[in-house]
Order: structure tokens, then C-alpha cells, then sequence
């Protein structure tokens, strides 16, 4: 009997915590209101009177997937461009300022011209031209009010502005004190109704600068490399910072041109999730989001990736610890096996006691930190089960490799214990749960859901899949997923060692 006691508590109190976190999640799904004004913005309203402010979030469909040859790490640069105003906000005279403009634009042009002619291009011409694109440059600045957009969101109690780009989505957000939002749906619809793209060139040189700097760092160059062998045609095998050759040639009329394009409101989607009433919200986006002109959403990518037909291989040597990633294809987010890789990812790589942590940290000592994760670099389109591990001093990459190689037979060829599985979706329910907490993390989530998958339920529908995983589910998808010809290899060996 004393068994069956040491059985059925644990499972008792499992079943509890599924309950208490499903009557969370139905509360929150009852005060949530959607709508789509007639030009085809989505707003997704969700309500609580937790504390006296809100997070508003809009969601851009586009991020350096929409991208082409040629003109990479635009999306990217939204992201230093979204808060630099308006016709009204950001400039001490917008019609001096206009005219200004317009010259810094000849003058950049007249520059890129001379630079075209190579080796025949005139050096004293070069400096003229480029001492006067600096100089109109200046002037121009002169007339820029830079911070008015922060300011004003800081005076009205505003906080945490910000904005991130990745592969599939640019996100724009803050939070506000709630009383204070018809004054977001003002500064949000004018940036998307009338954005002046002032300093377009200085914040260029900025992006490049942070190229250079990713290029100096191990990670993000291996990083690059492993992106474009894996894939051989899609764009997730191009980094969101862009090739500094195209960055180089970026130019204001690129920028207008890419915003037409992806900045209309049939692709945005905007959250608000704090202490709002949503029939105001629905009011005040009428008022300010309505006056948008509408347009056709951007057709899908019509590229897809060919299936892998043979192990590849990127090594890098560079002064750096060693390091090696692996990953295989795996389908997108909207694929019925979604949640089993999100549950073989919670499997191997989440707390101590997760399977990659124990073997190669903790037991083997051939890594200091090992991980495994689906949906890299996006979840949008069929991406990567990614895995990596930082290889402990003393050892080898080939050791490593042949620790993850040999947990990823274990999946293939062991069935994961009842026990494993009920930690994999107790985490899964507790993650939720903590997220829950914060209005800036469910913005993110119900904005991810919503723009992925067509409805933001979806957030709360993946705990209910990965409970309904079983160890069949997880055996059938590594012996599909993790086989030789789908693998792509990733490693960095120090110089000293790999020139022996």
C-alpha cells in the first residue's frame, strides 16, 4: 500500500498543477478581444488590472527572410530607423530640413557614382565628393530633434522602448501608463503613416559597425557559416545583420521602397495586454490606425528548401575556445510534430537534470555547456533542431560530436522513460505559467502565435500538445529527423591547434 502511495502522490500532484494551470490559461482566453480594422491591421486586446499600465506591441510580418541578393540587413536597419520621426516629430524644421534631405541624397549619390568607377575614379574628386556628403550631412542633423520620439513616451511615464528584428518578424514595442494610451496610437500610426527616414546614412554606418563587430566574435562568424551551408537555397541561410558589401550600397530609396512593401497594415498586427478597456482600444484604433491606407499582404517566399542529400561540414580556425553546432531540418511551427521537437528540446537541454547537461557536463566532461533547440534560425519556415556544445579544455570537437551523437541515438533507439516526459510537460505547463507574469512576455507570445499560426489560442493549445506526447512520438521523430544525410556540422578549433 506504501507504494501505491509513493506512486500515486507524485501523479496527484501532477494532475492538480495541470488543472490550476488550465483554468489560467481559460481566464486569460476570456479576456481577450480581437478585431481587424477594415484596412486589415489585426489588434489583439489582452485585458488585466494587475497594474495601472499597459504593453504595446506592433508586429511587423517581415524580417531577413523577405530580404533579396543584393540588398541584405535592411530589416535589421528598420530597427535603428523606427524611432527617428516624422514629418512633426524629430525635426526642429521639417521644410528646411526637407530641402536638406534631398541634398544629402544628391550628394550621396553623386559620392557612390565616382566610387563606381573603380580603379578610374578621380582621388581628389573622392574627397570632394565625400567632404561634401559629410558636410550636408551635418547640416542636415542640425535640424533633427534625435530623441524627440523617446522623449516624449519618457514624459508620459513611458518605458522599455524598443524594437527587435529576426528572420520572420520586426517587433516595435513599449509599455505606458495606461491612461496614456491614445497618446501610443498616435506616435505608432504616424511612424507608419508618415516616417521620415532622417539620418538614414549615419544609422547605416551604425549597423556596419555592428557587422564588424559580430565578425569579430567566434560565435557569431561560426554562426554565419553554419547558416549558409546548411541551407542551399532558402533565405534562413542569410544572417539578419546583412553582407557589408550590401550595407555599403543601402540607400534611403531601398528603405522607402521595402517599407511600401512590408510596413502596411494587412501585415501588421498589433497586442496591447495591461490595464485597458477594449472597446476604447478598438475606438482609438479606429481613430488613428484606420487613416492607413490599405494593401494586399506580400505574397509568401516561394522558395523552399531542398531535402539535404549528404552530411556537410564548416570548420573555422580562429583564437577562440573550441566549439562545435550540429543541426538537422526539421518542419515549420505549424507542422502536426511541432510539439514533440519542442518536447525533445525541453528533454535534452532544459535544468540540470537534462540529458545534454548530465553527459557532457556533468558526467563525460567533454563540454562546460551543451544545449539542443528546434526552430532555428525562425519557426515560420521549416528551419533547424540545432545542437551545440562548448568543448571543455583538454578536449576535442571530435569528442563532443561523438557525446551528441550518441544522446541522439539514444532517442532513435530507447524508448524516454514515463518520468522524463511528465518533467518535459510539467516544465512546459511552469514556463507558461511564469510567463503569464509579465504583459511584455505574453505580448510577445500572443503576437508570435497569432502572426505564425493564424490564431494567438495557439500559446495556450502547445501545452495541451506537448501533454498529449508519448515516448512513441518522440522515438518516430528523432529516427525521421536525425540521420546522417540531414546533418550540417559547425566547429571552431583553435589556430594553434589546428595548424599542428
Amino acid at each position: 500500500m506504501l507504494i501505491h502511495r509513493k506512486i500515486l502522490l507524485p501523479l496527484a500532484l501532477v494532475l492538480v498543477a495541470a488543472a490550476l494551470a488550465q483554468t489560467e490559461f481559460k481566464d486569460i482566453e476570456s479576456r481577450v478581444t480581437e478585431f481587424t480594422l477594415a484596412n486589415g491591421h489585426k489588434f489583439v486586446v489582452l485585458e488585466r488590472h494587475n497594474a495601472p499600465v499597459a504593453t504595446f506591441l506592433t508586429y511587423a510580418d517581415v524580417g531577413a527572410a523577405q530580404e533579396v541578393k543584393g540588398i541584405t540587413g535592411l530589416a535589421h536597419l528598420f530597427e535603428h530607423m523606427a524611432f527617428r520621426g516624422t514629418t512633426t516629430i524629430g525635426t526642429k524644421d521639417w521644410a528646411k530640413e526637407k530641402v536638406l534631405l534631398e541634398k544629402v541624397e544628391r550628394a550621396y549619390y553623386a559620392l557612390r557614382d565616382e566610387k563606381r568607377k573603380g580603379a578610374q575614379a578621380d582621388p581628389a574628386k573622392l574627397k570632394q565628393l565625400e567632404q561634401a556628403f559629410k558636410d550636408v550631412q551635418e547640416e542636415a542633423g542640425k535640424l533633427t530633434a534625435k530623441e524627440e520620439f523617446g522623449e516624449i513616451i519618457e514624459r508620459a511615464g513611458g518605458r522599455d522602448l524598443n524594437a527587435s528584428t529576426a528572420e520572420d518578424r520586426t517587433n516595435y514595442f513599449f509599455s505606458l501608463p495606461s491612461n496614456q494610451a491614445e497618446l501610443w496610437f498616435f506616435l505608432e500610426s504616424e511612424r507608419f503613416r508618415d516616417p521620415v527616414f532622417r539620418d538614414f546614412y549615419k544609422e547605416r554606418d551604425v549597423v556596419m559597425e555592428e557587422r564588424r563587430l559580430m565578425e569579430s566574435q567566434p560565435i557569431g562568424r561560426l554562426i554565419e557559416e553554419f547558416q549558409a551551408v546548411a541551407y542551399k537555397s532558402h533565405p534562413y541561410g542569410e544572417g539578419v545583420i546583412g553582407h557589408m558589401s550590401d550595407l555599403q550600397n543601402l540607400t534611403t530609396a531601398d528603405a522607402q521602397a521595402f517599407f511600401r512593401k512590408y510596413y502596411i497594415p494587412s501585415n501588421l498586427t498589433t497586442v496591447v495586454v495591461g490595464d485597458v478597456a477594449p472597446k476604447r482600444i478598438r475606438e482609438l484604433a479606429e481613430i488613428y490606425f484606420a487613416r492607413l491606407p490599405s494593401g494586399p499582404k506580400p505574397e509568401p517566399l516561394r522558395t523552399v528548401e531542398p531535402p539535404q542529400q549528404g552530411e556537410r561540414r564548416v570548420a573555422l580556425r580562429l583564437q577562440a575556445q573550441r566549439m562545435i553546432v550540429m543541426g538537422y531540418h526539421k518542419p515549420d511551427i505549424n507542422h502536426p510534430d511541432s510539439a514533440v521537437y519542442d518536447a525533445i528540446g525541453s528533454l535534452l537541454s532544459q535544468g540540470r537534470s537534462s540529458r545534454l547537461y548530465r553527459a557532457l557536463v556533468r558526467d563525460k566532461k567533454v563540454a562546460t555547456q551543451a544545449g539542443g533547440m528546434p526552430g532555428f534560425p525562425g519557426r515560420k519556415y521549416p528551419g533547424l533542431f540545432l545542437f551545440f556544445a562548448f568543448t571543455a579544455p583538454g578536449k576535442t570537437n571530435e569528442e563532443a560530436e561523438k557525446a551528441l551523437d550518441f544522446e541522439i541515438e539514444r532517442l532513435k533507439n530507447e524508448l524516454v522513460s514515463t518520468e522524463e516526459l511528465d518533467g518535459v510537460k510539467r516544465r512546459a505547463r511552469a514556463n507558461l505559467l511564469r510567463q503569464l507574469s509579465s504583459n511584455f512576455m505574453l505580448a510577445i507570445q500572443l503576437s508570435d502565435y497569432q502572426v505564425l499560426t493564424g490564431d494567438w489560442r495557439s500559446l495556450f493549445r502547445e501545452v495541451e500538445k506537448i501533454s498529449a506526447v508519448t515516448p512513441q512520438d518522440i522515438q518516430r521523430v528523432a529516427k525521421a529527423t536525425f540521420a546522417w544525410n540531414n546533418k550540417t556540422v559547425g566547429t571552431i578549433d583553435p589556430i594553434e591547434t589546428a595548424s599542428k
